[in-house]
């Protein structure tokens, strides 16, 4: 047991209302802990605080019933006996007319009765607390918290003692109605609603006693419709208006009582000005409709047949379909809310009231009269406006009843298709499919816009209500059902017509309209549920022969080739799912045409066009994607043959777009879809298969563009394989690269350094034979895209070759060695097996080389001198001739990618990369590198040509730029969170003095521009936080930079990091007190005659520059104006638009007029 006085001290702490709320919540958390732990009982707590419970001094009674209170809340698990339970529920109750301590009693009597079991409050005591409450409660006169805590009990009264609550009858009612009646709050008002949803469901008897307060009720709720929600506090912020009108919604729809005062308010409401009023009013009648019933909606029928059609009417302009818009579908003009929820109301009141509301629909005088004046409507254009609103208005409305219900598709159909059929002048065709047009040819006068536009919506009607019912498959629909004999009678016909119309569009002038329609009505013919049953093989047949032939011939109309591509797409995808004679037609009409399309020299069609249309068929369906792929595996082996041998450039050509097209259409399609995998693993291995039977390769210019886009392609089908195929991928490809003699692979390779000597001089002819080229890039994109967990056979040897590719300039072999140590294993997995190696063998295999070497001290922990110990200079760190510029440039690369590849998962060993890089950096003695020092130091300086420092320079790109062609996610790269800001920090503290120590113009401008490759990759977070210190080094970088024309891509990245600093809050404080150098660089900047993005972006510096304070930059503002002034001739449309920008609110910083 706990000590008593620790207890006591702990009480006293929480009813004295002087002690800080830390205290007194430290005192609650430490007695809930007594209790909790069974040190203190409840019957001693409540003992020992029986003086404050019932003392007379009304703040220390009620502290000390809000401290028991908030006790037992938190102990809501803690199981009670019955007699404690009903001694504590009845002292909270009768505290509950002490309206002192009435927070303490509302928060016990809460605790309590929300327990679940260990302790659950009798019937007969919930029963007692209720009328307590409504005998003593006055809840509209209590505080915010208080009023919640009420609602909270109600609520909890009624969901969890219905029974005692019901009890209570007319009592319970009129209290309830007393509490919630004027409550604004928004977190009450999300009770009070639920309050009167679920006091709805406790009398469901509409002769019981809640029928004489239904009026109440409502008139209460009624009050807040619609609801309008601004509330700014900050503990409000979880409540939304969303959420508040929905509970309102729940409480209108709880009760067929509400009928009478719901409906006619909601309809009144849909007059309102203000659209969200007429939203919210649809969605409420839309659920009152479900939950009122039939017979009570059937009153107001009249009314919200009106109302619906003025609503739907009203959306105007935004019912139309847009007819220069590519998507197809029957919800593309569905944009506006209003007709939206409009037409969702309107097709539940046809649901629940089919001949009621049909018969409306058909007797309307509006229909009616469009139906009368159909004839009228032959062309878009010559309609008016009124009357297209109308005409829409109608579509949208019979396309809403037609989809209702099968009943409901038969009666539209009977009443408005045969009429529509006449305008269009098509005769009823025989059972057999015959057709039997009255003109043996429909010509464009004939085309009616009113009729087919209707026309389309009942099939769009029609083919979607067939779709989204799963008992109406094909078999069991019926062929004597009303819309499907219509149907049957007429499809040849309407084929015939909407073929016409699109043939009158590729032979003559085009009209958006008319080819919306055509287009869209042979995409839902040919899209009908129930296969032939609707539509004949041969009607079938022959739509897709229409499509087809557009999509080959037509391809310079532009918007009917991309409507007619997406209509067979969809096509293909609805079908997918069909039966199998569909599906043949499809792929032998569609897919085998589209692949002769792709295939043949004889269509004039753009290739990206054929790509296009590749892409849109294949992805419509799996085995149409599996028989594209199929193809193009063929005809790229096909090609490469025919390249390899004779090296024919059109073959190359081929080859090169249809990798483009697998590798950016078919590869992301794949990649989400499962079933492909083997697919993929085939034609990789067929590659390898093809490359390792092919022992002579001829040389092409086109070579290097093709080897580029057959790396992509492996690189990225490698990367969609498991690890299982992976494993078999690059065991074969490691067979290939094996067999190739003039690679020299022999396992003794895995002892045996690489000799520098071999590569000294290097020349052009030292690069490998085409086919060891062709090898070594495509096994290094395989490397590149493997996973962590995929083996490797032979690293050593691996490791060999590629240090001996990327010294012959090969930066694919340097990408896949800073992949293979990103992604190679820290400790061996005791497999055992031969020529494996760990990361460090890895690494130390690759500093055998003298890449690099070790060092011993330095400010990453280690740089200075060799592994022998040696001081690091030319001999070592280039131990071949020392005017080997390529050489070492090729180096520098592969240094570049080792340590991006080791950076990115945090291992140290790319600090001694990044000094090495430092090192090349410095062309003079400036003594601040803080390496050790020595007459070799002036042998390196004079090693180092010019390029090889900007290689150096750039290899900082390497490091921190995120790369698409290596080491990414796409190819399972390991990165290590947040490793580009330790980078940066670790570096800073390192270059910042190098950069400003620097004596040599040339060393400094190689400095700046690395540190701008470091700094342009960074968060801008990470800058802000140093922005006093960075912001003078990018102010020296700009002002450097832009002397050298070739900088201006990097000096551009730099002044976007100022951009970031001047536009960003938390650097303002940096920003002002440098504010004068900053508008002085920006101005020369404006000036920068090189590149148009570093004008327009400086102009938009001094922009944001001039909302400093004033005393800060009204002494630079006429050199800026002048500035400006300057701009405004400038060549580039988009500077001096910002010119003009920076003028006014520059102009406007002082009341001066402009002068100069």
């Amino acid at each position: 047991m706990a000590d008593p006085s620790q207890l006591t001290q702990h009480i006293e702490s929480y009813v004295d209302s002087s002690r800080p709320p830390t205290q007194q919540a430290s005192s609650l958390d430490a007695i809930v802990s007594l209790l909790t732990n069974d040190a203190v009982t409840i019957g001693s707590l409540v003992k020992e605080m029986e003086m404050y419970l019932t003392i007379t001094d009304d703040i220390l009674r009620a502290r000390g019933i809000l401290l028991l209170g908030e006790a037992l809340n938190r102990l809501s698990s803690k199981p009670l006996d019955n007699a404690t339970t009903h001694s504590l529920i009845t002292f909270f109750t009768e505290r509950l007319a002490d309206w002192r301590a009435l927070r303490g009693a509302l928060v016990g009597c809460l605790a309590l009765m929300r327990r679940k079991s260990g302790g659950v409050v009798a019937s007969i005591d919930a029963k007692a607390v209720a009328k307590s409450y409504l005998q003593n409660l006055q809840v509209q006169s209590l505080a915010q918290h208080d009023r919640k805590v009420c609602f909270e009990l109600l609520e909890c009264l009624l969901e969890h003692y219905p029974g005692a609550a019901a009890s209570l009858g007319e009592d319970l009612i009129y209290g309830i109605c007393e509490a919630i009646d004027g409550e604004k709050d928004p977190q009450c008002l999300m009770l009070a609603f639920h309050i009167v949803e679920v006091l709805m469901q406790l009398f469901p008897d509409p002769c019981g006693p809640i029928s004489n307060f239904a009026g109440d009720l409502f008139g209460i709720l009624g009050c807040y419709f619609p609801i309008h929600f601004t509330h700014p506090k900050a503990e409000d912020i979880d409540v939304r208006r969303d959420d508040l009108s929905r509970a309102l919604m729940l409480a209108f729809s709880s009760t067929p009582l509400f009928e009478p005062f719901a409906v006619p308010l909601l309809l009144e409401k849909l007059s309102s000005s203000l659209p969200s009023a007429k939203v919210d009013s649809l969605k409420y009648l839309s659920c009152c409709t479900l939950k009122f019933g039939a017979d009570r909606i059937a009153k107001h029928a009249g009314a919200i047949w009106s109302s619906l059609k003025d609503a739907i009417y009203s959306s105007g302009e935004e019912l139309m379909p847009s007819f220069n818009s590519e998507p197809i579908d029957n919800s593309d003009s569905q944009k506006n809310e209003i007709a939206v929820e409009a037409l969702a109301l309107l097709e539940k009141v046809i649901v629940q009231n089919n001949d009621l509301f049909l018969s409306m629909i058909i007797g309307d005088e509006d229909v009616n009269v469009i139906f009368n004046n159909i004839t009228s409507y032959k062309s878009y254009n010559e309609i008016s406006l009124q009357s297209k609103q109308k005409l829409h208005m109608v579509g949208h409305i019979l396309y809403v009843s037609a989809k209702a219900s099968v009943s409901s598709c038969n009666r539209v159909f009977e009443s408005f298709f045969p009429r529509l059929m006449e305008v269009l002048v098509l005769s009823v065709e025989k059972t057999s499919g015959a057709c039997q047009s009255i003109e043996s040819c429909v010509n464009s006068k004939q085309f009616n816009y009113g009729s087919l536009y209707l026309c389309t919506e009942l099939l769009g009607a029609c083919r979607d209500l067939f779709a989204a019912s799963e008992s109406l498959s094909s078999q069991f629909i019926s062929a004597n059902e009303t819309c499907c004999r219509l149907l049957q009678c007429y499809s040849t016909s309407l084929t015939r017509t909407f073929s016409s119309i699109l043939a009158t569009c590729t032979s003559g002038p085009t009209h958006d309209e008319d080819m919306y329609l055509g287009v869209k009505g042979l995409q839902i013919l040919a899209t009908f549920p129930g296969g032939y049953l609707l539509l004949s093989k041969l009607t079938f047949d022959d739509i897709l022969m229409t499509f087809i032939s557009i999509i080959t011939v037509d391809f310079n109309k532009t918007l009917l080739w991309k409507h007619v591509l997406k209509a067979l797409a969809y096509i293909g995808s609805f079908i997918h799912a069909s039966n199998e004679f569909e599906k043949a037609s499809y792929m032998e009409i569609v897919v085998d045409k589209i692949i002769l399309l792709a295939s043949s020299a004889d269509y004039d069609m753009p290739w990206p066009l054929k790509q296009t249309a590749i892409s849109s068929i294949s992805t419509s369906g799996q085995k149409y994607m599996l028989k594209i792929v199929l193809w193009m595996e063929e005809a790229i082996h096909a090609n490469l043959s025919e390249f390899y041998v004779e090296g024919h450039l059109k073959s190359a050509e081929i080859i090169i777009q249809l990798f483009e097209c697998y590798s950016n259409e078919l590869l992301p399609w794949i990649q989400k879809n499962e079933g492909f995998e083997e697919a993929l693993l085939q034609f990789v291995v067929n590659i390898w298969n093809q490359i390792e039977n092919c022992m002579a390769f001829c040389i092409w210019v086109h070579e290097k563009e093709l080897i580029d886009a057959t790396m992509k392609f492996m690189k990225l089908a490698v990367a969609c394989c498991s690890v299982e195929r992976q494993n078999i991928i690059i065991h074969k490809a490691y067979s290939v690269l094996s067999s190739s003699t003039s690679l020299l692979l022999k396992e003794s390779w895995s002892d045996i350094p690489v000799q520098w000597e071999r590569f000294e001089p290097i020349q052009e002819t030292d690069k490998f034979s085409t086919r060891d080229e062709w090898i070594l890039s495509l096994f290094a994109s395989v490397i590149i895209a493997l996973r962590p967990q995929t083996h490797i056979p032979n690293t050593r040897i691996v490791l060999h070759i590629l240090i001996t590719a990327l010294l012959k300039g090969y930066i694919t072999a340097a990408q896949a060695l800073g992949s293979l140590l990103n992604k190679l294993d820290l400790k061996s997995n005791g497999t055992g097996i031969s020529g494996s190696c760990t990361l460090e063998e890895a690494i130390d295999i690759i500093f055998s080389t003298n890449l690099l070497s070790y060092f011993e001290n330095g400010p990453f922990g280690g740089c200075g001198r060799t592994s022998n110990g040696d001081e690091i200079s030319s001999s070592n760190l280039f131990p071949f001739a020392p005017n080997n510029e390529l050489l070492q440039i090729n180096v520098i690369v592969g240094l570049a990618w080792i340590g991006k590849g080791l950076l990115m998962r945090g291992h140290e060993k790319a600090k001694n990369i990044t000094m090495v890089f430092l090192k090349c950096l410095l062309d003079c003695g400036i003594g601040t590198l803080p390496l050790k020092q020595g007459s070799s130091e002036n042998s390196f300086k004079q090693d180092v040509h010019q390029s090889v420092m900007k290689a150096s320079a750039d290899a900082f790109q390497i490091l921190m730029s995120d790369s698409e062609l290596s080491l990414n996610r796409k190819f399972h790269a390991i990165i290590r969170p947040l490793y580009k800001q330790r980078f940066f920090s670790s570096l800073m503290p390192i270059l910042q003095p190098l950069i400003t120590e620097a004596d040599s113009s040339f060393s400094r401008s190689m400095l700046y521009r690395a540190f701008a490759h470091v700094i342009s990759d960074i968060p801008l977070i990470v800058v802000l936080n140093d922005a006093k210190k960075l912001i003078p080094l990018l102010l020296e970088g700009l002002a450097l930079l832009c002397k050298y024309v070739l900088d201006k891509d990097v000096m551009y990245g730099l002044l976007l990091v100022l951009s970031g600093i001047l536009t960003d809050k938390n650097g303002k404080e940096a920003v002002v007190e440098n504010a004068h150098i900053i508008i002085k660089c920006l101005i020369e900047l404006v000036a920068y005659p090189h590149m148009m993005l570093v004008r327009e972006t400086a102009i938009q510096c001094l922009v944001a520059m001039s909302e400093l304070p004033h005393t800060r930059i009204y002494p630079l503002r006429i050199q800026v104006l002048q500035a400006m002034s300057k701009a405004l001739d400038d060549p580039k449309r988009a500077v001096r638009q910002e010119a003009v920008r920076c003028r006014q609110a520059w102009a406007s910083i002082a009341s001066r007029s402009l002068h100069f």
